[in-house]
């Protein structure tokens, strides 16, 4: 097999075979067979979480949605379908998503089991719209987590780091489609943030401020707006000193706005608007590493401060940063159980010896936060340390074991961080 990189190509995959099963059965039978063995998504993980020394299984062929409940307001699909696919379906009989992520190029079960999220005060993660997984036990057989059973263990299985099964097939709530508008405003002081966080990031419903740490200011401010917003919180040429943009721009200092979603307050459909990049573009900056952080809200303004004392390492090896909220949910392994979040993300330059000498310095910094890292991203922090952050984590190990007694679907990322070499 032709070796396999992630999307950015910062790392390699070490299975020695990749399957591409066409149907659950096979599914099953790839599983029940295999002495070690992963799902390979769209490949948007920065780290191990998703690698193997065995063999790596892919759903693309699995790609179906299954059904649209209207009497419910769900809709249940094969685990291989991306967002970018979904939201098509979705909208096209009349419903849409509580959120989407940057990119709409990942897939659903991806994004969920690594707890990737969007950005609202009222918005909770990809995750928090999963009422149903079935998903494929180590022992080749189906097993189903709903949140129509009274055990619980869907918050246990809604993030689950692939850690209990292969995922064939999903049902998300959703909501009815709604219409959008973007606008960005430019140069955002970061002081506004010490008396005022509230009430910027309660705006809109979708907020993100970008920062490439030269200055102790915000370079953007996304607002992404329902019309609901707009009775509510009316938008003047200034934002908390922030001034509004006449053109449209990419968030990334010098890249093309081409492949960005529509702003200047054009409206458009929720899915169109929800991403920062189209679908039918290269997201982001490409060539890059990200990290991303995630601190109780009431510690944002001071953990933003501790990062600024470091921009001067941080800047040269940064694309762009960018700030977002997610409200707090139940989920077991989220980053934002219990507590709503200010998340801190880092996409940077492809710089790797840097990143790596400069995580831990960031990391220090941040300690007295106690934040939680993306488990998808790179990050310093050891085992010990994010261990302690999770109180559900011995649920978590339970559930996992009871999937896969023998660590069929372990891998160093999870006997590291999560499971322990048992």
């Amino acid at each position: 097999m032709e070796q396999l990189r992630n999307w950015a190509g910062n790392y390699q995959y070490s299975a020695s075979e990749l399957h591409v099963p066409a149907t659950v059965e096979q599914v099953s039978e790839l599983v029940a067979r295999s002495s070690r063995i992963k799902v390979l998504g769209t490949r948007h993980s920065f780290n191990g979480i998703a690698d193997c020394a065995g063999s790596l299984l892919s759903l693309q062929k699995l790609n179906r949605v299954i059904a649209l409940d209207r009497s419910r307001h769900q809709v249940t699909f094969e685990a291989g379908v991306r967002y970018g696919e979904l939201c098509g379906y979705l909208h096209g009989n009349g419903y849409a998503l509580h959120n989407l992520a940057s990119l709409p190029h990942i897939t659903v079960a991806g994004a969920c089991a690594t707890a990737t999220h969007g950005s609202g005060d009222r918005n909770g993660n990809l995750a928090t719209a999963v009422h149903a997984m079935e998903i494929v036990k180590a022992d080749g057989e189906t097993v189903v987590f709903s949140r129509d059973h009274s055990d619980g263990l869907m918050d246990g299985a809604a993030v689950a780091l692939g850690g209990l099964g292969v995922v064939t097939q999903m049902t998300l709530n959703v909501v009815p489609q709604f219409e959008m508008n973007q606008y960005v405003y430019e140069n955002l002081p970061l002081e506004q943030l010490k008396h005022h966080l509230d009430d910027i990031f309660s705006s809109s419903y979708s907020v993100s401020l970008f920062t490439d740490w030269k200055g102790p200011a915000f370079n953007q401010v996304w607002l992404k707006r329902t019309s609901a917003d707009e009775h509510r919180v009316p938008l003047d040429s200034v934002f908390f000193g922030a001034t509004r943009a006449t053109e449209r721009l990419h968030p990334v200092p010098g890249m093309t706005s081409e492949h960005c979603s529509e702003q200047l307050g054009v409206p458009g459909p929720w899915y169109d608007r929800l991403p920062h990049f189209r679908m039918d573009f290269t997201p982001s900056a490409g060539d890059e590493l990200q990290s991303e952080y995630f601190v109780a809200r009431e510690d944002a303004y001071d953990a933003l401060c501790a990062l600024e004392r470091l921009k001067d390492r941080i800047a040269p090896l940064l694309h762009v940063s960018e700030v977002r909220t997610i409200a707090a949910d139940q989920l077991w392994m989220s980053p934002c159980y219990k507590q709503d979040s200010v998340a801190i993300h880092f996409t940077w330059k492809a710089d790797g010896d840097g990143v790596r000498q400069l995580l831990p310095i960031m990391e220090e910094q941040l300690a007295p936060f106690r934040v939680r890292p993306h488990w998808g991203k790179w990050f310093a922090m050891s085992p010990a340390q994010l261990q302690s952050r999770y109180e559900k984590l011995p649920d978590f190990q339970r559930l996992a074991l009871a999937c896969d007694p023998h660590g069929k679907f372990r891998n160093d990322f999870l006997n590291s961080y999560i499971l322990g070499e048992v």
